[in-house]
């Protein structure tokens, strides 16, 4: 059954790729299988900053929120303007968005795309809040963290800081098994492997 499902959705998302628009309308359903298939699909380098924003506010839940909405912000090239922006929300899930897609960003980016003196400044923003931010917020705050330590080498010193300050943070995962990365063992079992700044192809998934 299983298989079955990945099959079609394979097939969906490629025939899907040959239209944006459909891609588009797809998210427009509300339907959240549907809206992961178009974030698949989905040129986000073909996107306009309006588009995103109608994505980021009409996403109804985390789960569309962080792995698309903020995966195809991160590949546009509005990723940056975009992610500061729902960073500062006062709305609970633009807020996760933006942390979000700031370190999806940076999991692509080369290092010299990244303005290391905001990113010094955002995670000195995690140390002094993330234990009483918003609880959707405190997972990818923790994210962001980790994403600092993986991929930006330059950073490494400061994310272990800051992750070591942080220590564990706790977020309401719901009925579910998923639990929070400890940020600090997240980094070092990278360091570890020796894969410090060994950047992703996509942050799309």
């Amino acid at each position: 059954m299983w298989s079955e499902n990945w099959r079609f959705k394979k097939t969906s998302c490629e025939r899907s790729k040959k239209n944006q628009q459909l891609a588009l309308d797809l998210f427009d359903t509300g339907n959240s299988d549907a809206q992961y298939l178009a974030g698949l699909a989905i040129n986000p380098k073909l996107m306009t900053k309006n588009q995103l924003e109608h994505w980021a506010d009409t996403s109804n839940w985390s789960a569309i929120s962080e792995a698309i909405v903020a995966s195809v912000a991160a590949e546009s090239p509005y990723a940056i303007e975009l992610a500061l922006k729902w960073i500062h929300s006062d709305d609970e899930l633009l807020e996760d968005t933006g942390w979000s897609c700031y370190g999806k960003f940076i999991s692509i980016a080369p290092d010299t795309a990244i303005n290391h003196q905001e990113v010094l400044l955002l995670l000195n923003t995690i140390e002094q809040t993330i234990h009483q931010a918003k609880n959707a917020v405190r997972y990818t705050m923790n994210g962001f963290v980790i994403s600092v330590g993986c991929y930006c080498p330059s950073l490494l010193d400061e994310a272990k800081k800051t992750a070591l300050t942080i220590g564990a943070v706790n977020v309401r995962m719901g009925d579910t098994a998923c639990k929070v990365p400890l940020a600090i063992t997240s980094i070092e079992k990278v360091v570890e492997m020796n894969r410090v700044g060994k950047k992703r192809k996509r942050a799309v998934c």
